[in-house]
């Protein structure tokens, strides 16, 4: 039995890279969610703020849906 050294790392650099993306993505959406209930307890809108987070869900899905495809596929 070999191991090809070079495709592990590359994999496993590739998994960690995606994956502090994702969870960073997560985070901002998060983040533009507590922001968009800041703004409305003082009284203002967040429209951005609320948009914003929205994306960053919508991307978290579409790259969840993705990998799942590759899976699939």
């Amino acid at each position: 039995m070999k191991i090809d050294w070079a495709a592990l790392g590359s994999v496993f650099g590739v998994s960690l890279v995606a994956t502090v993306a994702l969870v960073g993505l997560f985070t901002l959406g998060i983040v533009g969610l507590s922001k968009q209930e800041r703004a409305s307890a003082q009284g203002g809108s967040a429209a951005l703020a609320r948009t914003g987070a929205y994306a960053c869900f919508a991307l978290c899905a579409a790259a969840v849906a993705y990998g799942i495809y590759l899976i699939v596929v």
